[in-house]
């Protein structure tokens, strides 16, 4: 839906005799390219098969540990804290990077031939960089977060209000859908019609574009430029707060400040394990494309299934609430329950 918009109002201008194409795409022969071939991760057959199995098992743990992390917070009154609503909403982007492309990639492992549509692949394009700019300023807010937490504590219910927490989700995907619109912008109305092959598992921008029959060092630019402002600057802002509470934190050395730079040392994990892999991507000029696609694999695979595992094992409370969850829920007697309601039902 989101790329047909996008399509109808960047769309390019109708050749007419008033207006005709220029001069160079005139002269082109090819007919105009309406599907890309993805290269995927390998061309290894004998490989596929067991990148299909480890990858099915890595993008339902995905799914299954970032949905329990949003049911925890929710259901335990406990949790609900502005540190644990920012939590249970990167958790649900966590689950929509990983989606955007993952699924295709798994069953793209069992084809010989990996194509996608033009409207899929500008599709992937926009909810990469939504998704991908929306957590960059979720992990900027829930610095901001940790930061008033230790070093403004008496003011931390005040700043860190319920409304304020629901601005900046808002705020978040708003910052993400500005970004994917202007990167859609850049690309939208450049002319494909020669070579369609992508050297990844997904339509990754900087790829794709290199694709366009034009030269594309101007428009290459503003895309790096576009992305690399969005990413340095979350990462100069997530710096700048960690360093200020780390210099808070060292200078206590109560039990709660230990339980702070737990929490910390978890953020930052978090942090350089998602803004390493895309400022090299898409700032760093010198990377190949092998290492872009291991890196694209980290960033949208990995960083998804290591957030739960470094939120929830890492933290106290999350694994209080989880174990009263698992005890709520799945009770022998509970289940059994639930399996007789469910047996009378389908009898019925």
């Amino acid at each position: 839906v989101f790329p047909s918009l996008f399509y109808s109002y960047f769309s390019p201008l109708q050749v007419t005799e008033e207006n005709p194409l220029p001069r160079s795409m005139n002269e082109t022969n090819h007919s105009q390219v309406t599907e890309f071939v993805l290269l995927g991760l390998t061309s290894s057959k004998e490989l596929q098969p067991f990148l299909f199995v480890t990858f099915l098992l890595l993008y339902l743990a995905i799914l299954l540990g970032n949905l329990l992390i949003i049911l925890t917070v929710t259901s335990d009154p406990r949790l609900h804290t502005p540190m644990y609503f920012l939590l249970a909403n990167l958790s649900f982007i966590d689950i929509c990077v990983a989606s955007f492309a993952t699924p295709k990639m798994i069953s793209d492992l069992l084809l010989e031939r990996k194509t996608i549509s033009f409207d899929a692949c500008l599709a992937q394009i926009f909810f990469v960089h939504l998704f991908t700019g929306s957590e960059m300023v979720i992990l900027v807010s829930m610095a901001y977060d940790r930061y008033v937490a230790i070093c403004k504590p008496l003011h931390y219910m005040t700043v860190m209000s319920r409304r304020v927490c629901i601005c900046l989700v808002l705020v978040s995907w708003a910052v993400g859908f500005i970004h994917t619109t202007s990167q859609l912008a850049f690309t939208i109305n450049l002319p494909f019609c020669g070579p369609n092959q992508v050297d990844s598992f997904f339509c990754d921008l900087p790829l794709v574009t290199k694709l366009a029959c034009m030269d594309t060092y101007v428009v290459s630019l503003l895309i790096v430029a576009d992305s690399g402002f969005l990413s340095t600057s979350s990462f100069l802002l997530l710096l700048v707060s960690y360093t200020v509470i780390l210099i808070t934190v060292r200078s206590r050395s109560s039990a709660s400040m230990a339980k702070a730079r737990s929490t910390l040392t978890a953020h930052i994990t978090v942090v350089v394990l998602f803004f390493g892999p895309c400022i090299f991507i898409y700032v760093w000029p010198f990377s190949s494309y092998s290492i872009d696609k291991i890196l694209a694999v980290f960033y949208t695979i990995f960083t998804p299934i290591l957030n739960p595992v470094i939120y929830s094992l890492r933290n106290k409370e999350m694994k209080a609430a989880m174990s009263k969850l698992k005890s709520r829920y799945l009770r022998p007697g509970r289940v059994s329950a639930l399996t007789g309601r469910a047996l009378s039902l389908q009898t019925e």
